[in-house]
């Protein structure tokens, strides 16, 4: 367990360890909290294979499914191995500045290109595996994971996708123009961009909500597949759509109070 709050618990049942060292120790890791919890928690063991399970105490939970009257059965069915296993695919964000240097960071929902200054609207352009496909004018761009079709990009337009589908959604944030819609590719691609020449031109690149850094003129954004996976624990009797239906009050006159 790794609590920093030293008045959280008694220190008698507290082991406390740095967070670089959880997942080198944790055969489960257990993120209370809402969707950023787990996301946060998914960076700790993301190159390490150990499962995730998400206590649902925030707003809306697509990914910490489990209610927390449920907390405790689940977590002992997830350490009797009676949860089901559902392995998420990352990407992989590589930033490459115009001198060569690169920084890479995962992502599990998305990764975001956004305007850095208000007020200003942000010009790039964009590449599907070598092959020029648009030039856009808005807020930004959000590149989401199936998993991540239900966040940011949800709310840019963009299409809830089954999250076991290898595909990307590409989302415009506020573009300028109604013509630039959201698109669906083939997870395997390879998303670039670029900013266009115009004064002051500035962006920032965030990965599942924390900053990677910026894109200047010159820079380039990849996303790419990544070969990593992130394993989430549900309770035996989770339903995806039964999920969807709770969430987004699905169901009759809008409202499904059974759920």
């Amino acid at each position: 367990m790794s609590v920093d709050d030293p008045l959280a618990a008694p220190p008698d049942l507290v082991v406390r360890i740095p967070e670089d060292r959880i997942a080198d120790e944790a055969d489960l890791v257990i993120a209370i909290g809402g969707d950023g919890t787990l996301l946060y928690a998914a960076r700790l063991v993301a190159d390490r294979g150990v499962p995730l399970i998400g206590i649902n105490r925030g707003r809306l939970g697509f990914l910490t499914d489990v209610l927390p009257k449920d907390m405790l059965a689940s977590v002992d069915a997830a350490l009797d191995g009676r949860c089901a296993r559902d392995d998420r695919s990352l990407l992989e964000a590589r930033l490459i500045a115009a001198d060569g240097s690169v920084k890479t960071a995962l992502a599990l929902n998305d990764v975001v290109l956004q305007k850095w200054e208000t007020g200003r609207m942000l010009d790039f352009e964009t590449w599907i595996d070598g092959e020029y496909v648009n030039s856009h004018g808005g807020d930004g761009l959000v590149v989401a994971s199936a998993t991540g079709s239900t966040a940011y990009a949800l709310s840019c337009g963009g299409p809830i996708v089954s999250p076991h589908l290898d595909v990307l959604v590409l989302a415009p944030i506020c573009p300028h123009t109604l013509s630039d819609r959201p698109i669906v590719v083939s997870g395997r691609s390879v998303i670039a961009i670029q900013l266009i020449d115009r004064p002051d031109a500035r962006a920032q690149v965030t990965c599942d909500g924390v900053s990677l850094g910026e894109l200047s003129l010159g820079d380039r954004l990849e996303v790419h597949p990544s070969a990593q996976k992130i394993t989430l624990l549900h309770p035996q009797e989770f339903e995806y759509y039964r999920l969807l239906r709770s969430k987004l009050h699905w169901g009759r006159g809008g409202f499904n109070t059974s759920e």
